[in-house]
């Protein structure tokens, strides 16, 4: 038996599940010690909405007093939900200090199945409202990054990446509309996949953002991302294998005229780039088929699902950006202008883009600049958020409108301290191969796991 470390903060879920099966420790100090850390730290992250310390402390009480754990991949392994997300006994936030839904009567089906893998809820996470910002704060409470206290860790899933990065929980739930789960994880230096669609339950909302919506984990390592995407995909165990020579396609075109890359985003991608020539694949240009069009049909989108959202909801009581982004929503879906026919129209040219280049995949920069700041936007304009949005993550909605899964992954640090990440992005049915090209560039070039905080 291997001694049991002073605090389980800061281990991986594959680590604390492994110790927990093998009663090395037991899945109530694991949770512990991490609600500890909870109470130290969050006060100035501000990445919780509810934190369940008594009902979590029961729940791996239970997860103890089980008799076989062999099978349960998560065992003791505490998680963080997005407030979005129904948890049973517990309101389902929408972001906003001022709206709250009535207490969920059952867990969501992704809930569910982490709580049957023996994973254990210490809490729901906050985002923007309505997760339409990639930046996370409401009128009250501005969550920060850990990297930089006074920098945005990303939205929607903002206070997942905060949580994770900061060791506060080894995984999060969230969910990605537009970037939601990517955003963050390129902020905090995080491990972030969005599946294609329809491989992960996300009945969230009306109309799921018109179907663009996918569930996922945030996490510290590529092996944890693995796991959470296993248990969420409801496949079981996932093994990654080293993936054979690839034809690898790589852009720095961004799907927004006028927006490029900053050096240090450009830098990540280079170094991308050498690490998997150096993995053995081959790298080529591969730009993909953006148009005004695309751009024109996303930003109808976006304002069309701000409308559906909000169209039952106290319009006095959200944030003026929202009522703004909800008011030309509603002109946009009245005129017809958001359909389904533009989204597969896109996903078929996208689709058709990784066979008529002949690649395996894509890379491009994770964001274009560095992380916003952390408050002011919950009460600012909604042009400056929209600026704000657009400028600094340009890269990552295209493929929810495809809906072809992708994957932010860690790369190094910008001059100022803040993680840089890029993103990969595969066809349909891609998830193992996007994981698999992940772990290559984390053994060729491991990085910091955790913000010191």
């Amino acid at each position: 038996m291997e001694l049991e470390p002073k605090t389980w903060v800061g281990a991986t879920a594959k680590q604390i599940a492994r110790a927990v099966r093998r009663g090395d420790t037991s899945a109530t100090q694991v949770v512990a010690d991490h609600l500890e850390q909870i109470g130290i730290s969050d006060d100035s992250l501000g990445a919780f909405r509810v934190v369940r310390a008594g009902e979590a402390i029961t729940e791996a009480e239970k997860v103890d007093e089980q008799e076989d754990l062999a099978n349960l991949p998560l065992a003791g392994v505490p998680v963080a939900v997005k407030e979005n997300t129904p948890v049973a006994g517990l309101s389902t936030w929408i972001g906003s200090s001022a709206v709250q839904s009535p207490l969920a009567e059952d867990d969501h089906e992704v809930v569910r199945r982490l709580r049957g893998a023996g994973a254990v809820v210490v809490g729901l996470t906050r985002m923007p409202e309505l997760a339409l910002w990639g930046v996370t704060d409401d009128v009250d409470v501005a969550t920060r990054n850990p990297w930089a206290l006074d920098r945005t860790p990303g939205g929607s899933s903002g206070g997942a990446a905060a949580a994770v990065a900061a060791g506060l929980v080894p995984i999060a739930q969230g969910n990605d509309g537009l970037g939601s789960l990517r955003i963050p994880a390129a902020c905090c230096g995080l491990v972030g996949l969005k599946p294609g669609r329809g491989v992960v339950p996300c009945d969230l909302g009306r109309e799921d953002w018109f179907g663009l919506a996918e569930n996922g984990v945030l996490t510290t390592t590529v092996a944890d991302a693995a796991l959470g995407f296993g248990v969420l995909a409801g496949r079981g165990p996932v093994k990654l294998v080293e993936p054979q020579r690839l034809r690898i396609g790589v852009s720095l075109r961004s799907p927004v005229a006028g927006v490029r890359p900053d050096e240090p985003n450009r830098s990540a991608v280079s170094t991308a780039g050498r690490l998997l020539i150096g993995a053995g694949h081959d790298m080529v240009t591969a730009n993909p088929p953006y148009s005004p069009l695309l751009g024109l049909t996303g930003m109808a989108t976006w304002l069309a699902v701000a409308y559906r959202e909000a169209e039952f909801l106290d319009w006095a009581a959200l944030q003026r950006r929202t009522r703004q982004h909800a008011r030309l929503g509603r002109f946009v879906w009245r005129r017809g202008w958001v359909h389904q026919a533009q989204r597969d129209s896109w996903r078929r040219r996208a689709v058709g883009f990784f066979a008529d280049r002949g690649i395996d995949l894509l890379v491009t920069p994770a964001l274009a600049a560095t992380p916003p700041t952390a408050y002011g936007h919950a009460t600012g304009s909604w042009l400056s958020n929209l600026r704000t949005n657009i400028r600094y993550a340009p890269y990552l909605a295209p493929w929810n409108m495809a809906g072809l899964p992708a994957l932010v992954v860690p790369v190094g640090f910008r001059p100022d301290g803040l993680p840089l990440g890029v993103q990969l992005v595969g066809p349909p049915d891609s998830e193992l191969l996007l994981l698999s090209v992940a772990g290559q560039l984390e053994l060729a070039n491991p990085w910091q796991r955790l913000a010191m905080v």
